[in-house]
């Protein structure tokens, strides 16, 4: 598998920036045991359909996948995650190398995940919005809040069953998802309560025009902030969290081990979701 090509772009390629741990800089949650993202045959599994919906502010049909949780029924209100991927993906990467379905089943046969319809929206918003182009296509990324908030959140709110309120509405996501999670997350905190940054790319705000007013975050239900200990990016994700802490904004900082690589986002993900929505 190509780097560049399924989600962590930004990483590949460059200069290596120097990572000094600090006392903080350490995991807040056990990683997920063996076999987390492994499908089994032998409990319920959740469906993943493929979506069309008119995007407005691309202008044109764009497509989503959309995960509805085992014993999902239309009589039920459920709450939601958008996931966001990175810059050389699109709505299928989550999916095709994430294992999002396995992990979310295998905590649902648990009982650790309140029951949830999770969204995996194409975040490159421009007519072409293939997963080609690398860097070329990082403006796209830049415009996806009018898509999200203007589209894909009222389509899904018109076609599931779901809770239509701020507390029920979480949105995260790895990389250059996890710098639009945070700054489209927290530039509309009266429409998410639930935010993760996952690895979270050079798209991410400088912390101050992020949170010009850290009261205002200190309203949300749960704030993620993660990165791997060798990612060339952990220093924009270590700025985040030190900003948050000065200005006594409560939020989960969570250091994994490893690098700008699938392993430490499904890591996030099996301890994100089971934070949601309780």
């Amino acid at each position: 598998m190509s780097v560049f090509t399924f989600g962590s772009a930004f990483s590949q390629g460059m200069p290596a920036q120097p990572i000094t741990l600090g006392p903080d800089d350490k995991a807040a949650f056990a990683p997920a045991p063996a076999g987390f993202d492994v499908a089994s045959n032998d409990i319920p599994h959740g469906k993943i359909d493929s979506v069309n919906y008119y995007s407005n502010s691309v202008g044109k049909q764009r497509r989503m996948l959309v995960y509805t949780p085992p014993g999902y029924s239309a009589s039920k209100n459920y709450p939601v995650l958008y996931l966001l991927h990175g810059i050389g993906g699109d709505e299928k990467e989550w999916y095709s190398f994430g294992a999002p379905n396995a992990i979310l089943d295998n905590l649902y046969a648990q009982n650790k995940l309140t029951p949830m319809i999770v969204v995996l929206p194409n975040g490159r918003a421009q007519a072409d919005d293939r997963a080609s182009g690398g860097y070329g296509s990082a403006p796209a990324f830049g415009l996806f809040d009018k898509d999200l908030l203007g589209s894909i959140i009222p389509f899904i709110e018109s076609h599931y069953p779901v809770k239509k309120n701020r507390l029920n509405r979480a949105l995260a996501g790895l990389s250059m998802g996890g710098g639009q999670s945070l700054d489209f997350g927290l530039a509309n905190i009266d429409t998410f309560a639930w935010i993760g940054g996952f690895s979270s790319a050079p798209n991410t705000f400088a912390p101050a025009k992020l949170m010009p007013d850290p009261a205002k975050a200190r309203q949300l239900k749960l704030l993620w902030v993660s990165c791997g200990d060798q990612d060339n990016l952990f220093n924009i994700s270590k700025g985040v969290h030190t900003y948050l802490k000065d200005n006594n904004v409560p939020h989960i900082w969570h250091v994994d081990s490893g690098k700008h690589e699938w392993p430490v986002w499904k890591n996030d993900l099996y301890l994100f979701s089971q934070l949601l929505f309780k």
